[in-house]
């Protein structure tokens, strides 16, 4: 067995599925990937809960509304002028290529490494987002890597903690299978780990890696 796969099979039978991303549109998963950087998710669903009350969550209608009107309905997130300019960057991509109306579609318009590639180029779109657009919006196998996945691996002795995103990325993806529900459900996991045990100041007690975890012993 590869040795990430073990802290997978830990955490799914305590935890058991997670059920991630919380969003009942690809649309709405690729609005929360951009509202949640720097945030808590809670602050996210206040603002696309602002949206839906709009009747604003949809690509269009984000690109008719003006700055001042979205910065506000997006104001829970904080930052909320900063993401203003990234989530219209990310509609004026997503209409450029066609698929306003159909982003989930944007799947099919060329490799997985074209695809992140491009996403990457949409400002305000770091590899974090572009990645969780990938795996939770277009369903393809890309691994999400965040701060939890840095902190409670790096305590496991697994990974570097401050290796590159993309060598950490390379890692993960090299040990498991190329699945998106594995891929989704393992970052679902490793967040639902990070937030309840592995956190700045650690619950080592009763942490489902404790067994496997230097820094718990």
């Amino acid at each position: 067995m590869k040795p990430l796969r073990k802290p997978f099979d830990l955490l799914l039978s305590r935890f058991g599925p997670q059920h991630w991303w919380p969003g009942q549109t690809p649309f709405e998963v690729m609005v929360g990937a951009v509202l949640t950087q720097n945030t808590a998710w809670s602050n996210v669903e206040k603002a696309i809960t602002k949206f839906k009350r709009a009747d604003a969550l949809s690509c269009r209608a984000i690109q008719d509304l003006a700055d001042e009107r979205l910065a506000e309905s997006i104001r829970p997130a904080g930052y909320f002028n900063v993401k203003t300019k990234r989530l219209k960057a990310l509609c004026q991509f997503l209409a450029a290529r066609g698929v306003a109306d159909a982003p989930e579609t944007l799947a099919g318009q060329g490799t997985l490494a074209e695809l992140r590639r491009d996403l990457l180029a949409v400002h305000g779109i770091g590899e974090e987002t572009a990645d969780s657009i990938l795996l939770y919006a277009l369903n393809l196998p890309s691994f999400v890597i965040d701060a939890y996945t840095r902190r409670a691996f790096g305590r496991l002795g697994l990974l570097d903690a401050t290796a590159s995103y993309a060598d950490i990325k390379a890692r993960f993806e090299s040990d498991l299978a190329a699945e998106v529900g594995l891929y989704n459900e393992y970052h679902a996991l490793v967040v639902r780990l990070g937030k309840d045990y592995c956190r700045p100041q650690p619950r080592c007690a009763d942490c489902p890696l404790n067994a496997i975890c230097p820094s718990a012993r």
